[in-house]
């Protein structure tokens, strides 16, 4: 995982992690936002509004917070962005790329 500082108060987090398992479940996991608690520290919940905007609740060094997100960009098997509606100002994407061993490199950021 990596931290680093863009503009004023902008925190960027990047991790990449290989899976053992092909893209499109890897891809398929990433769609299911609801599941998100169940993989992700901080994530208290994750409610699926609509086909492209989810109400998420977290808990950030003690502070829990909610906010609304809106999909932007999602190719199958490829990438999926999204960006925060309300709230503090954030946005993250996922990218999925093949391994020759028939896994996935999954590489993530949120700002």
């Amino acid at each position: 995982m990596m931290l680093s500082s863009e503009g004023e108060n902008m925190q960027t987090v990047e991790e990449t992690i290989d899976v053992e398992v092909p893209v499109r479940t890897a891809y398929d996991q990433w769609t299911q936002f609801e599941s998100f608690p169940n993989f992700m520290s901080g994530v208290d919940s994750v409610v699926q509004l609509t086909d492209r905007t989810n109400h998420w609740v977290v808990n950030i060094g003690g502070a829990k917070r909610e906010f609304d997100t809106e999909i932007i960009e999602q190719r199958p098997d490829e990438r999926i962005a999204w960006r925060s509606t309300d709230g503090e100002a954030h946005a993250g994407a996922v990218t999925f790329t093949p391994l020759q061993t028939g896994g996935t490199r999954v590489w993530v950021r949120f700002e």
